[in-house]
């Protein structure tokens, strides 16, 4: 299994260019998830496992892995499926989400294919807000569907969405703005309304990077100077139909967009993004999710935005 991610580090020119490459693997039974290369950190047999006294029931242990405890979950119960046997079978994906290190266990790992975010489609309508998918796309005439990792991880870590007590610029409280926010992930989108809700800050919510360009087109047709009518988007990076950093690249090609302020907001991290940020013309990167630091980051730029228009 250890050559499966061997030379994932060449792979990032994939980013930009609205692709992604998904690792599959398997739960119980055939069907087949995905889950983003760049998010994956390395692939092994399941260690031993630590158990945590009164641990939420999806966490199976706490492995030590390169002098580093890694806490271990049951990815096939946290989507309310069975759970996985614990008795060492089975791998670990070992990946880096919002700020933090974990591991997933699954049954098997299958391979690597390389995908176009065009490809990637939002799940199918019906499948409600409890649903644990946030894309599905179609392989080898077998439907993939993709986790809302975040969605998963939220409700064993939790995550506070409150933004503390002096943070907040009452003088950004007083002045009107209007924020794009743009994010496939249900869960991610809600947090960071909230965040702006205690900001006083109105927001639009878009799906992915295509809906949000329809909807920056749309403005643009209704006779809107979007200079004037948007503060700022804040924008995932991984998305169906269009990823972040296309999206980023379109708006900066587009005389009526390219001046807009945008802020990657993304459960991606690392030097990576630095410099994507830079390449398509992004104007700053904040990892994903720390709310005293989004509503800083918010509420700078928000200050050079009214500073700008009384000047």
């Amino acid at each position: 299994m250890s050559g499966i991610l061997a030379g994932v580090d060449q792979r990032t020119q994939l980013a930009g260019h609205n692709r992604l490459e998904l690792l599959l693997f398997r739960l119980q039974g055939p069907q087949r998830f995905g889950i983003n290369v760049f998010k994956v950190k390395e692939v092994i047999s399941c260690p031993p496992l630590t158990q945590v006294p009164e641990a939420h029931p999806v966490m199976c242990g706490m492995a030590h892995l390169r002098g580093q405890t890694v806490p271990i979950l049951d990815i096939s119960k946290g989507i309310g499926g069975p759970a996985l046997p614990r008795d060492g079978s089975g791998y670990v994906i070992v990946s880096e989400y919002n700020r933090s290190v974990q591991g997933f266990l699954v049954r098997e790992v299958d391979r690597i294919i390389n995908m176009g975010w065009d490809q990637i489609k939002p799940p199918p309508r019906g499948t409600g807000k409890d649903s644990y998918l946030t894309a599905v796309t179609e392989f080898e005439g077998e439907l993939i569907e993709v986790i809302d990792v975040e969605k998963i991880m939220k409700e064993i870590i939790g995550g506070d969405e409150e933004v503390s007590e002096g943070v907040i610029d009452s003088e950004i409280l007083d002045s009107e703005h209007h924020i794009l926010v743009v994010d496939d992930s249900m869960v991610a989108r809600n947090q960071i309304k909230r965040v702006l809700d205690q900001l006083g800050v109105e927001a639009t919510l878009a799906r992915d990077g295509q809906d949000a360009y329809e909807k920056l087109s749309a403005w643009i047709e209704e006779g809107k100077d979007l200079n004037n009518f948007l503060s700022m988007v804040i924008s995932d990076v991984e998305m169906p139909k269009m990823d972040g950093y296309t999206l980023t690249t379109k708006m900066r090609e587009h005389p009526q967009m390219k001046d807009l302020y945008v802020l990657l907001h993304t459960s991606l991290s690392g030097v990576f993004n630095e410099a994507m940020v830079k390449k398509v013309g992004a104007d700053r990167f904040l990892a994903k999710f720390a709310p005293d630091e989004l509503a800083t980051a918010v509420q700078e730029r928000l200050r050079e935005y009214d500073a700008r228009k009384a000047a």
